[in-house]
């Protein structure tokens, strides 16, 4: 793929291993869709989530794409009372990513990042290049050379 995203630059100069995706040329919108379209287990392709807590504090948290964000669990695990999403409008001024396109990579400013840890029964996970259409895939090792993050059961349990 010639087409690069400044996520892709991000990770070349850190000499970080990882195989990009592209699916810019369907109609996929929703992650379930994405994960479809590139033939992937959607429960190894993972959306970023960006939320706000009640302290004003920004937190990053990727889950599979066919699974919710637990609030509670999410809030708890980087010591809030309470989170919610950040407005869509709101996203693109504090992540410089818009909606559909955010990848924990590359982001305006460093957020405290929470990867559910489902991500650690794969070899490799699949998340956003940080531009509607392409998606990176890398090991959590790799991963760690580019951002700290943390791993915890944030995400809404299946009865």
């Amino acid at each position: 793929m010639a087409y690069k995203t400044n996520v892709m630059r991000i990770l070349d100069k850190a000499k970080v291993e990882y195989k990009s995706h592209t699916y810019a040329n369907t109609n996929a919108i929703s992650g379930i869709e994405v994960a479809s379209v590139l033939n992937q287990n959607p429960k190894q392709v993972f959306k970023t989530l960006v939320t706000v807590g009640k302290t004003n504090k920004y937190y990053v948290f990727l889950v599979p794409v066919a699974d919710e964000l637990d609030f509670k669990k999410a809030a708890d695990c980087v010591n809030e009372k309470a989170i919610e999403m950040l407005k869509a409008t709101d996203l693109l001024p504090i992540t410089g990513y818009i909606h559909g396109g955010c990848s924990p990579i590359g982001m305006k400013k460093k957020f405290t990042t929470t990867i559910d840890e489902s991500a650690t029964n794969f070899e490799t996970i699949i998340f956003s290049a940080g531009k509607i259409g392409y998606q990176v895939e890398m090991s959590l090792e790799e991963l760690k050379k580019t951002f700290r993050f943390g791993l915890a059961d944030i995400i809404c349990s299946k009865l």
